[in-house]
């Protein structure tokens, strides 16, 4: 029988964690006298004393190594308990909202898809606001430490041909995961410093612009404003354009840089391909608005560029109604949020990384078809890419497809139209944000869906974040006999 100590012992300290961090929305809302500091006060101690007593309890089975079952099960709890405590401030705050809201807007913030159930933003209390996007600050963050360290580990949908990437490619420099880890947060703290003294620089209150750098710079998309950007619409679209792709790109790149290392960046195929497939889509969308609408380059550019960059990167900030878009463009939302950012980093969806692998894989087989008798590999920036990293890719691709599909009936199935069906499943898998169609408030808020719909997208929304294979090996008995 497997040891669960070591997993509840992580897990534990992370409650922990958490319990510490709603302390920060007790100091906001205090501050701006709301009285709501008592709830998230009770609360933050509720969660720090449970997560202490568990981590206690399985203190004496903690060790230095997992096994790889113990890390696929960690994996999934840790995103399954830390939404659990984080939405009991929604539950017992102003909100008052049901189990079921508060769940759906806390994994919807962990995870950083970005899709609500509260309406009336502007008015909600401002330590609710903050916890929202501290939410998503801390799920940008373990996604990009679990993108670095366990996913190649486990060798979730072609990771495995990162692994030596995250550590030999440092070669002396950052032997250690835990060098690795330390680095990633230096990083990522420094990267949203950066963005809330941009924001703040260009106009923003002090306390929008935190709010929505953490939201930005995790690329989740909750914004303290029904509008959501649409509120800082100009030269601040810009600013955050640049946090979202930069966050979006991949983070052992930044560790690289720190170290003195800076042409990895540039000469790494996942980043140049994303930066020029989203001027690509930018550029689709501008010269349809021009051909067919007569709309204004500039005005066009600005709002097309942020909505793709938005989108591509998962983060779901909107600055228009994108439900009145033509079919086109927003077609092209939809796909490039099936696209997503680049591997280890806080971008969700497929990855660049896998259509990158997919397209050289069909290449290499329309040569095979030319050629019957050549020996042709596969290859990603001058490395051969073997079968088990090929297999692997071609499998997410599958169960990718395989899920949405599922998804989208399953949703149609509780009485959303087609148009929301299909987008609810596209917004939880790629955890990108929004969803179009009957049912969706005009502030994008997803109160009227039925509970049932909820805890699909629930579901969906876990397993886009968690990469698929990571939540479904957990249900195959034959990985439970290794």
């Amino acid at each position: 029988m497997m040891d669960l100590r070591p997993v509840g012992y992580v897990i534990g300290l992370l409650v922990v964690a958490l319990g510490i961090a709603m302390l920060v929305p007790v100091m906001f809302d205090w501050r701006a006298g709301d009285g709501e500091w008592p709830v998230f006060l009770q609360i933050s101690l509720l969660t720090s004393v449970t997560g202490g007593l568990v981590a206690l309890a399985c203190a004496n089975g903690a060790r230095g190594n997992m096994t790889l079952q113990q890390i696929f099960l960690l994996t999934v709890g840790v995103w399954v308990a830390l939404p659990f405590f984080g939405a009991l401030p929604f539950m017992a705050g102003a909100t008052q909202a049901s189990f079921t809201d508060a769940m759906f807007e806390a994994v919807s913030g962990m995870t950083t898809t970005g899709a609500t159930v509260f309406t009336g933003l502007d008015d909600l209390p401002v330590g609710l606001n903050m916890w929202r996007m501290i939410l998503h600050w801390l799920g940008g963050l373990g996604i990009v430490i679990v993108a670095m360290l366990f996913l190649p580990v486990m060798k979730v949908g072609g990771m495995q041909f990162f692994k030596s990437e995250g550590f030999d490619t440092l070669g002396k420099i950052l032997p250690r995961a835990m060098d690795i880890s330390a680095a990633l947060i230096r990083i990522y703290v420094g990267m949203t410093v950066a963005c809330a003294l941009t924001f703040n620089a260009m106009g923003m209150n002090g306390t929008d612009a935190l709010m929505h750098a953490l939201s930005a710079v995790s690329t989740g998309g909750f914004s303290s404003y029904d509008a959501s950007f649409a509120t800082f619409s100009g030269p601040l679209e810009y600013a955050c354009v640049f946090f979202m792709l930069a966050a979006t790109l991949p983070f052992i790149r930044y560790v690289q840089i720190l170290h003195g290392y800076y042409t990895p960046i540039w000469q790494d195929s996942q980043v140049r391909a994303y930066l020029r497939w989203n001027l690509y889509a930018t550029f689709a969308i501008v010269a349809y608005d021009v051909w067919v609408d007569d709309a204004p380059i500039l005005a066009s550019f600005r709002e097309s560029l942020f909505n793709v960059a938005s989108s591509f990167s998962g983060t779901g900030f909107v600055s228009t109604d994108l439900s009145q878009w033509d079919t086109f463009p927003l077609l092209i939302i939809i796909i490039v949020g099936l696209i997503g950012g680049c591997t280890s980093s806080t971008g969700c969806s497929v990855k660049v990384f896998r259509y990158l692998i997919l397209f050289e894989a069909v290449k290499v087989q329309i040569k095979r078809l030319r050629s019957p008798n050549a020996v042709i590999a596969v290859r990603y920036e001058g490395k051969v890419v073997t079968h088990d990293v090929l297999d692997s890719v071609i499998l997410f691709f599958t169960m990718f497809l395989l899920t949405f599909g599922v998804l989208v009936v399953l949703l149609s199935l509780t009485g959303l139209d087609v148009r929301a069906s299909i987008t609810a499943a596209w917004t939880s898998i790629a955890n990108v944000g929004p969803v179009f169609g009957a049912g969706v408030s005009p502030s994008g808020a997803l109160t009227a869906f039925p509970d049932a719909t909820k805890w699909i997208m629930i579901v969906g929304m876990l397993l886009g974040r968690l990469e698929l294979l990571t939540v479904f090996v957990l249900f195959m008995p034959r990985f439970w006999m290794r």
